[in-house]
């Protein structure tokens, strides 16, 4: 099946004042996650991207701007990949949100949290894992088994849709660590996900390449794990 570039958008202004942002209008990328922005296009140009999908906050546009700036690509806002709807924990913030009795419930226990006036974590999970699969499906029906794709969204949506492929339960995806304009991937297959990076800002991308064809058509990646562990690519 394909293979996934989760992108959490860049650094944001409501990253740096510490406050919880969700689903609030006008909160852009900061000077430095515009810089991650740019840098991120031209780090992923080797790459050959058949689709970018994204959330349609702001932070997230702007993240993926140089990206399909640079290239013939088009991003196309699946309202699905959007932020935790926190409710009246947005805008608030996070240091003293950490006194409410809720936050040791999002620490221990997410698949049981379910924010004031807004959306349980285990209900954004489902959403955020069905929309992956299906654009998985329509990507790799569009393009073949060896599709590359990408889709930008938030923190805890990527956490939650890396926990998903790793067959971790999701009280414990806050094991998970995806920092600002960090990529995270993960290929598809009819059995199983497999998980490659999680939370690089900064590594070669060599690997995400699709090689090339040679002779017949090549078949579907397998979905059967190495045993004994991978020996790398050539």
């Amino acid at each position: 099946m394909g293979t996934l570039i989760l992108l959490r958008h860049g650094r944001s202004s409501a990253n740096t004042a510490g406050v919880l942002a969700g689903r609030s209008p006008g909160v852009a990328l900061d000077e430095q996650g515009r810089q991650q922005a740019e840098a991120l296009a031209g780090r992923l140009t080797p790459v050959p991207l058949a689709a970018a999908v994204s959330s349609p906050l702001q932070r997230c546009r702007e993240s993926l701007a140089p990206l399909v700036a640079s290239r013939e690509l088009e991003a196309s806002l699946d309202d699905r990949f959007v932020e935790v709807d926190y409710g009246e924990w947005t805008g608030r913030e996070i240091k003293k949100l950490g006194k409410e009795p809720l936050w040791k419930v999002v620490q221990e226990h997410p698949s049981a949290a379910v924010f004031p006036g807004g959306e349980g974590l285990a209900a954004m999970q489902a959403r955020a894992v069905a929309a992956v699969r299906e654009w998985d499906a329509k990507l790799v029906a569009e393009h073949g088994a060896q599709v590359v794709w990408l889709a930008c969204s938030h923190g805890d949506v990527i956490k939650a849709v890396l926990a998903d492929a790793l067959g971790l339960h999701l009280d414990g995806f806050q094991r998970i660590v995806v920092e600002p304009c960090s990529i995270s991937v993960i290929s598809y297959t009819d059995t199983r996900p497999f998980v490659g990076r999680v939370n690089d800002t900064g590594g070669d991308v060599g690997g995400l390449i699709p090689p090339k064809r040679r002779g017949r058509r090549r078949k579907g990646a397998s979905s059967d794990a190495t045993v004994g562990g991978s020996t790398g690519r050539p």
